[in-house]
């Protein structure tokens, strides 16, 4: 096995298969990884934390393989490895982590202190994470296999449910920790920002922890009218009425026990005239207004250092005008970053595979080839209500 093909980032605005090299078992800095696999891919999916590269909202350079969202099948083995064997199907958490620092005992594996130079936390194919080439690809390279890989129990059931289980890569548990950390129990009030598929994963996530009502705000139709489609409450930021307004019209009162911030950085502002305006603090800022006193907002929408195509120079730099004050002086909790996938997915799997969930449904989950990649990143670029999963070798076709 010599060839492999990948989604690469060529400028803002496009990507291209192309022709790149097979893996080896060699980390980015050129050490041996015999702690790691090569995996066929499977499935692997379009992210909107993708998009935010290929928009040219990042420092992302040119060249740079795409895809953190990966499930695979082993087809090398490195001489390290002690769990798995060629033929295994296996889920890899977008984080790469080395399972043996601090952060990774305690399993916070989303800022491990391995596996990047610059900064804790690795993701593939991801700018400023570590340089773990991406997985949008026929093959890829996945480093401490033993820690990292959760194996599928029956390889049969797997494929079976395979739409369902790449949710477990990346945007299932990113969504489950955004409920998990906002406090959703039964019984809870939820309000979540964004109508993308992250955002249908936490509303997902909410009603499988037991919230009594989600509600789903977006200022994209069609994808409200799919939220409500799969059994969520919406609210359409695109209208003139307030968020406070049009949750109290839900629930009698204008604020909700727990929020989810599934927008991230390029949020846009609210009403008739402010929808189509960048505003990057707006969602965090109507989240404190809406969430009640000593109430949880969870962030795993994306937030960056540097946002080249920001509309102020603060902005550029990550800074956000966020009223911080409002949020103490309601006792909020907030709780950000990128999501430890390793402490949910193995409950996630179990969640789907006995047909607790169906996720695949809910962020209505699209099959492209590899080579359909392109115009998948320029629909999702659009807002369509898809989630589109890349299958390389026609395995989840067949």
């Amino acid at each position: 096995m010599s060839g492999n093909r990948g989604v690469v980032y060529v400028a803002p605005g496009k990507v291209e298969v192309q022709s790149i090299a097979f893996p080896e078992l060699v980390e980015p800095s050129g050490r041996k990884a015999n702690h790691g696999v090569v995996l066929r891919v499977v499935s692997t999916n379009i992210c909107g934390s993708d998009q935010h590269m290929v928009r040219g909202r990042t420092t992302a350079p040119a060249g740079l393989v795409l895809g953190h969202e990966i499930t695979g099948e082993v087809v090398e083995v490195g001489s390290d490895v002690t769990t798995l064997q060629t033929g295994d199907i296996v889920s890899v958490p977008f984080n790469v982590a080395c399972g043996r620092c601090p952060m990774c005992k305690e399993m916070n594996t989303g800022v491990c202190l391995s596996v990047n130079l610059a900064r804790p936390g690795g993701a593939y194919g991801y700018v400023d994470m570590g340089g773990w080439i991406g997985g949008q690809a026929e093959y890829v390279m996945v480093p401490y296999a033993d820690f990292n890989l959760l194996k599928f129990p029956d390889r049969e059931q797997a494929m079976e449910k395979i739409r369902d289980l790449t949710c477990l890569s990346d945007i299932l548990p990113t969504g489950y920790h955004g409920a998990v950390t906002a406090g959703v129990r039964p019984g809870s009030t939820v309000y979540v920002a964004g109508a993308g598929p992250v955002g249908l994963a936490a509303a997902a996530s909410a009603r499988l922890l037991g919230a009594a009502v989600t509600i789903v705000g977006d200022v994209n139709k069609v994808r409200l009218a799919h939220a409500r489609k799969v059994g969520f409450h919406t609210v359409d930021l695109s209208e003139d009425a307030s968020l406070a307004d049009q949750i109290a019209a839900i629930l009698g009162e204008p604020q909700v026990d727990c929020a989810i911030d599934c927008v991230g950085f390029e949020a846009r502002g609210h009403g008739h005239s402010g929808s189509h305006q960048e505003a990057p603090a707006t969602v965090l800022n109507s989240l404190m207004e809406v969430t009640r006193a000593a109430g949880k907002i969870g962030i795993p929408g994306l937030y960056v250092t540097e946002d080249p195509g920001a509309t102020d120079a603060a902005a550029q730099r990550g800074s956000l005008s966020v009223r911080f004050g409002l949020g103490w002086a309601k006792s909020h909790s907030f709780f950000t970053g990128q999501t430890p996938v390793m402490k949910y997915n193995r409950n996630l799997m179990q969640a789907i595979l006995w047909d607790r969930i169906k996720i695949a449904d809910i962020v209505n989950v699209q099959v492209i080839t590899l080579d359909e990649a392109p115009q998948g990143y320029l629909q999702f670029d659009s807002g369509v209500p898809k989630k589109f999963v890349i299958d390389p070798h026609g395995l989840l076709a067949s």
